[in-house]
């Protein structure tokens, strides 16, 4: 019987499930690092034009290192999913679903890829290939923010990691807003080059530091919350 004033100690289930679960935030730690380490590699060494164009274009066929570029987007997909599983009971549904649409279209704007430019609507003439690597790219930004936000007001995940949610998101959505107004009215240059990556940088650092939150969480979910 536990004294008054202290929780009781979890059980052999909730025990091995909060285990798991921060087997899943350092696996999720672990292909952020890989994932984001091998597009940032494609990026720098493949042929694209800089800050120009799309970080996508590091991935077109017949680049040397498409191949490098899909398998990081694979493992950030794949750390999405993960997240989703770390993410301790009691969090709001949303969220893990989210992430888990976020991972599906991540995937597909890695298997497909854009021709040569990645052109896009309005301003250039583009393939089904570009719109549905576009709309997937599109897509799984608005899913992740969108799991942000949701993790934001989701008591059960811990003050720490909403805190992150809540930076991130507050930092995403004029970001999200500026660069898709940039594409509609200006397209591709600098300004849209320099947005995404502002964009695809802050998921990054969001995913790495929340899974490194929940992969180092020592305390019993069913006792308490993260500090």
């Amino acid at each position: 019987m536990a004294e008054p004033g202290r929780p009781a100690a979890p059980t052999a289930p909730t025990a091995r499930g909060d285990i798991a679960r921060r087997a899943a935030g350092s696996a999720a730690a672990g292909c952020i690092l890989a994932g984001a380490v091998a597009v940032t590699l494609a990026v720098v060494a493949g042929p694209g034009p800089g800050f120009t164009g799309y970080v996508s274009e590091a991935g077109i066929a017949g680049s040397a290192h498409a191949a490098t570029y899909r398998i990081g987007i694979l493992a950030l997909a794949g750390a999405l999913l993960l997240i989703g599983v770390a993410l301790p009971p009691g969090v709001w549904a949303a969220t893990p679903a989210l992430l888990a649409t976020g991972a599906v279209f991540t995937a597909v704007s890695g298997a497909v890829t854009c021709s040569d430019g990645c052109p896009l609507p309005p301003f250039e003439r583009a393939t089904t290939a570009d719109l549905v690597h576009g709309g997937a790219s599109i897509a799984a930004t608005a899913a992740v923010v969108f799991a942000m936000i949701t993790l934001t007001v989701s008591g059960p995940a811990g003050p720490t990691v909403r805190r992150l949610a809540g930076g991130a998101a507050a930092l995403a959505l004029p970001l999200c807003a500026t660069v898709g107004l940039a594409m509609l009215v200006i397209g591709r240059g600098p300004v849209v080059g320099v947005l995404e990556r502002l964009i695809l940088a802050l998921a990054v650092l969001w995913g790495l530091s929340t899974a490194t939150t929940l992969a180092l969480c020592k305390e019993s979910h069913a006792v308490g919350s993260f500090r």
